[in-house]
């Protein structure tokens, strides 16, 4: 190896980087330094913050100072992966998906079928159009969140490593809103629901596709609310996750026996609609609220995409009728109701020692999940429609309210 710099350099923090890690930072701005070299300075004393000894893991702040030493050239490491120019074809495309933009963010109406990021043979995605969204910057915006390859909507870009970091907290601590609109199979006989099913990844799909475990799975949360009916076909909801488990919504609507029109992912042949309704997935990322590090906060809506905005008009369902209010609140646990969970849990552990069996994460098709409707005014076993494909629905399903 040899030597880049011999001199000892010293950098400080800047606010952008306020909170990182200290191996971020080096990713960040020397990338010709690798995380092998960090951890090494790190272990002989070399790397320091505010002159004391520094781990690689150390979360800084603005205004530190971080030292340096000597670069050595690392003759066996690869050279960074050059990205291949836009089109002009390609900065339209991006750019023509932009519905928002200030000094902290840019939003895009994500198109269905585009995804977010690269993966196996996927050589288009948002990630790779970043380099058209630049604008007066110099730098590219920054991925905070996802959407599926499939869901269409909302998608917010943070323009600095700073406003990545603020966003990111607020999605992580689940202070920022994000709304949903979906068409789903049949209707379900509550209102206003909240799903409460722990979600895992399925044996045997290659981390590809998600279960309900009740043993093993992640606390999953989702709030849904009816717009309106289209006889008992199908319904309009409007849905909220209120934990940001993979595909998490895709799968409680399918564990309740109403999976989304077009996800055959998860609803498998029951999952559409006879006629000239599209094949496509219908769950859109309609809108986003967030607090804006500016002051304040973004409130964004998306339009739908055509296919989603076909079906609506098959079914003679108006767009302009589905922004509910934003409901803050979950409604108060009174004791009567927890004695009515209570007696309702004992009613389906009797079922299923009368020999309701179920394999570990699966429901055979034709069988339903079973759990408890816990509300503001009272509390009723769940008995969801029938569905096909791999659920478990041994959770709690709690009723907000009724029309």
């Amino acid at each position: 190896m040899s030597k880049i710099s011999d001199d000892v350099q010293q950098f400080t923090v800047d606010t952008d980087d306020e909170g990182i890690r200290l191996d971020r930072w080096f990713k960040r701005h020397m990338q010709q330094v690798s995380f092998a070299m960090v951890s090494r300075w790190s272990r002989t004393g070399q790397l320091r913050v505010d002159g004391k000894r520094a781990d690689p893991g150390l979360r800084i702040e603005a205004g530190q100072i971080i030292r340096v030493p000597p670069i050595e050239e690392q003759n066996d490491r690869p050279p960074p992966r050059q990205r291949m120019p836009l089109t002009e074809s390609q900065i339209a495309m991006a750019q023509d998906m932009v519905i928002y933009k200030d000094k902290s963010a840019v939003i895009i109406n994500k198109p269905p079928g585009l995804a977010t990021q690269g993966g196996t043979k996927m050589t288009q995605h948002v990630d790779g159009l970043l380099d058209a969204l630049c604008y007066e910057n110099d730098h590219r915006p920054k991925l905070v969140h996802r959407l599926d390859k499939d869901t269409s909507g909302v998608l917010l870009l943070a323009r600095t490593a700073g406003n990545a970091s603020h966003f990111s907290k607020h999605f992580s601590g689940r202070s920022a809103r994000k709304i949903y609109w979906a068409i789903v199979m049949g209707v379900p006989n509550i209102d206003d629901g909240i799903i409460d099913l722990p979600l895992a990844k399925q044996p045997s799909s290659g981390g590809e596709k998600m279960h309900v475990d009740e043993e093993n799975g992640q606390s999953a949360k989702s709030r849904y609310r009816i717009i309106e009916r289209i006889g008992n076909r199908a319904a309009w909801v409007e849905l909220t996750p209120y934990t940001g488990r993979t595909h998490q919504l895709r799968v409680h609507m399918a564990a309740i026996g109403h999976p989304i029109v077009g996800d055959g992912k998860y609803g498998g042949k029951e999952s559409f609609l006879a006629g000239e309704i599209s094949r496509k997935m219908h769950l859109h990322a309609r809108r986003l609220r967030i607090a804006n590090p500016a002051g304040g906060k973004l409130d964004v809506r998306a339009d739908l995409p055509e296919h989603f905005a076909a079906t609506m008009d098959a079914l003679g369902l108006d767009a302009n009728d589905g922004d509910l209010p934003i409901d803050e609140g979950r409604g108060p646990v009174t004791k009567a109701i927890k004695k009515k969970i209570a007696k309702n849990h004992s009613k389906s552990m009797r079922k299923e020692q009368r020999g309701e069996r179920r394999s570990r994460g699966d429901i055979p098709r034709g069988k339903k999940a079973t759990g408890k409707v816990k509300g503001r005014t009272g509390t009723s076993d769940y008995k969801p429609a029938r569905k096909s494909g791999p659920t478990k629905g041994k959770g709690s399903f709690k009723k907000k309210g009724g029309r």
